[in-house]
């Protein structure tokens, strides 16, 4: 049968744990008293000279005082702090019967100083592990390796893949691109012999038009990849270049006194050029400065305008997927693949300011 719970009372809370250590801490007092007892009545009935039997009770006391610590600390104590805790009880009990120890022996020499500086020395680095200030977790080493080869690893395939574009770029730039100009070249003196033939001077002469549409498609293509002077005169005389090519005028700053990596030099290169872009596409009258600068082996590239501001870079997951190669998302991708980082700021009226931070060791 079945009792309904009397007011007050928790069927689920029956069995406590409390109750538990309570019951188990008696039957230990009960032990010990009764150990004690008996070894106390093996020494009388012997009657064998100093009482021996204090070391024995002793020893109970111990165990039955870090049985009741333990107690005290399950029903007041939560976390991590627990068994620090529990360390400092145990200290503190061991010590104190130590010196008891030394005390009952007749005192002399100090002998527990030694015990006690050990025991001391445990806590503190039990201390200094729980904080986790001088010795990390093993997850934590492992996840930090990790890291480090993942982006040791990153960083290789990254210069690979922009050693790998420059080929590309060299090989479009010696081959195909010198072959077109030649086939263009050649239709161009096939259309002047062609002067008694007009229809088929229009054929050759349209075949040339697509020959140099083909060649500004293909040289497009390589500048995009990778522009010649970037791989042959560094970042400063690309963005130079850049600079006097773009239909808005431009200053250029550079504090930069090494060549660096390919794909550090890559990535500032198509930051400038994508921001000149949208200077020129949506502040054509205004005038840019750019600023190249290393700065504890990070590379600074600024680019600044005085128009009229108001430009935002969507941060969102779909501006990043729908801009993954063009635009100032993609700028933002290509510098994020490095452990860099991209801000746009452009308050109305005042201009905008691009400002990418790209490490370069």
């Amino acid at each position: 049968m079945i009792f309904p719970a009397m007011p007050g009372t928790d069927r689920d809370s029956e069995a406590r744990p409390s109750d538990d250590y309570e019951v188990t801490l008696a039957l230990h007092g009960a032990m010990a008293g009764l150990v004690g007892a008996v070894v106390t009545i093996v020494w009388a009935a012997t009657g064998a000279g100093s009482f021996w039997p204090m070391w024995a009770w002793l020893g109970l006391l111990v165990t039955l005082a870090v049985h009741a610590l333990g107690r005290h600390l399950v029903d007041t104590l939560e976390g991590r702090l627990r068994p620090f805790v529990f360390h400092v009880e145990v200290t503190v009990v061991v010590c104190a019967f130590e010196i008891v120890i030394w005390a009952m022996s007749g005192g002399g020499y100090f002998w527990p100083i030694w015990p006690i500086v050990g025991l001391g020395s445990l806590l503190a680095v039990h201390w200094m592990v729980l904080n986790r200030g001088w010795l990390p977790t093993r997850r934590e080493r492992q996840l930090t390796e990790r890291v480090d080869q993942l982006t040791r690893t990153r960083r290789g395939a990254l210069d690979v893949q922009a050693a790998e574009l420059r080929r590309i770029e060299r090989d479009l730039h010696d081959g195909a691109q010198a072959r077109l100009v030649a086939l263009s070249m050649q239709l161009g003196r096939a259309e002047e012999r062609l002067e008694d033939q007009p229809e088929v001077a229009e054929l050759v002469r349209a075949a040339r038009g697509e020959a140099g549409a083909a060649i500004k498609e293909l040289r497009d293509l390589a500048r995009g990849i990778a522009p010649p002077v970037l791989a042959d005169r560094g970042l400063v005389a690309a963005v130079e270049a850049l600079g006097q090519r773009s239909a808005v005028p431009v200053t250029v700053e550079a504090r930069i006194e090494r060549r660096l990596p390919p794909v550090v030099e890559t990535a500032a290169y198509f930051v400038v050029a994508e921001a000149l872009t949208n200077v020129a596409k949506h502040a054509p009258s205004a005038g840019a400065r750019v600023v190249l600068a290393e700065r504890d082996d990070r590379l600074v590239v600024e680019v600044a305008d005085d128009g009229p501001g108001g430009a935002a870079l969507d941060s969102s997951d779909d501006a990043r997927a729908a801009g993954s190669s063009t635009g100032l998302a993609g700028l933002r991708n290509r510098v994020e693949a490095l452990d860099g980082e991209l801000r746009v700021t452009s308050p109305e009226g005042v201009g905008t300011a691009v400002r990418a931070e790209l490490p370069c060791r």
